[in-house]
């Protein structure tokens, strides 16, 4: 029994791919990946590779339903240009074919020479880009349906396995709609892979995802002198894309990754009060003001409405007042705080000023509370 469940689940791991031989059986690396006999990775995915003439920077960025895409797929080099290389993918290409670009060589020639003596480029997908804008891809015969690519302004979309041509349209038509709109090329790239995606992406639902980028900028030193400004793996998520872009934006602090407003309210003024008890805020002032209390005679609801709504708006208008005064989490108050965080040891390379955290809050509580109760 237990041969032949061992026996069921392998059949259910291994069952071919599309653009396998006939009875060529896929492996499932350690980390997830189908590899076949050779160690190629299947990568059967979708790709936008790109280049932005103003910056100087060329990039890449895919998704897929396998594994740790970022490790195959995205190939840049600062100069030079990019490529995808995908499908059953041989990981060579990527190199090799920046090597080529590198060498003056045009992406048509390039992918020529990468595919002349390869027996199974009829498994392959590739897209390269040079920092010309000079494109070319190839779709082997072999890849699974539906397979295509579209080559534009500075641009070339390479996929397989989608569930339509829509894909690579949706992708295409999302990074031409920002040309020339002075958003970075990362950003481009990560919209239009989620522009794809929107219109079902990879057909193969269920499956493991993942989604990458990679940006070369010959402005940018970048690790030990390699140029790539940017790179982003997401290894395995349920919606990689949305996580490569959350974390774009977070990271690089781009608009959009957080919430938020003018900081003002009742918070703020308790902060000020107990700063202001232990001698961070204002500590010339001898008592900090208590917050007005509406005055207005109640009884005047029924007998002169008017005269309370008088009396309300008076209200409002000291109210409204002290809030400014006293409930603005302004720079004072910000310079109030990081002395409070130096003099208690919360001071740590990295934070952000005027942070206020639970750490800073409890500590705050708790040496007013001590100070109170002496």
């Amino acid at each position: 029994m237990a041969r032949r469940f061992a026996f069921l689940l392998l059949a259910a791991v291994f069952l071919p791919s599309p653009g396998l031989a006939t009875g060529e059986v896929p492996f499932l690396a350690g980390d997830g990946v189908p590899v076949d006999a050779a160690g190629n990775p299947h990568h059967a995915t979708f790709s936008i590779c790109a280049i932005d003439p103003a910056t100087a920077e060329a990039g890449v960025a895919v998704t897929t339903r396998v594994p740790f895409v970022g490790r195959a797929v995205p190939w840049v080099r600062a100069g030079v240009g990019a490529v995808a290389t995908q499908a059953w993918t041989v990981v060579e290409y990527g190199p090799r074919g920046l090597d080529l670009l590198a060498s003056g060589i045009e992406p048509a020639a390039a992918l020529e020479q990468l595919l002349a003596t390869d027996a199974g480029r009829e498994r392959r997908q590739l897209g390269l880009i040079d920092m010309q804008g000079r494109t070319a891809a190839h779709t082997g015969r072999g890849t699974g349906a539906w397979s295509g690519s579209r080559s534009g302004k500075n641009y070339t979309v390479q996929a397989n396995i989608m569930v339509g041509a829509e894909v690579v349209e949706a992708v295409a038509a999302q990074f031409e709609s920002t040309d020339g709109s002075g958003m970075p090329l990362a950003e481009r790239l990560i919209l239009a892979l989620e522009a794809g995606q929107a219109k079902g992406g990879d057909r193969r639902w269920g499956n493991l995802q993942s989604a990458a980028i990679r940006i070369a900028d010959p402005r940018d030193p970048g690790r030990g002198g390699d140029h790539v400004s940017l790179a982003i793996d997401v290894g395995e998520h349920a919606d990689p894309v949305a996580e490569m872009k959350r974390i774009y934006r977070t990271t690089g602090r781009r608009l959009g990754y957080r919430s938020f407003s003018e900081l003002r309210g009742d918070d703020v003024v308790e902060l000020k009060r107990l700063l202001h008890a232990l001698g961070y805020w204002r500590p010339a002032v001898a008592e900090f003001p208590a917050a007005p209390k509406l005055g207005a005679d109640r009884a005047l609801l029924t007998t002169d409405p008017k005269r309370f709504e008088e009396q309300v708006d008076a209200w409002r208008a000291v109210a409204n007042d002290y809030e400014e005064r006293f409930g603005v989490y302004d720079r004072e108050a910000v310079e109030a705080v990081d002395a409070f965080r130096q003099a208690t040891g919360l001071a740590h390379e990295g934070n952000p000023r005027g942070l206020v955290d639970e750490r800073l809050v409890e500590e705050l509580r708790r040496r007013w509370l001590a100070r109170e109760h002496r």
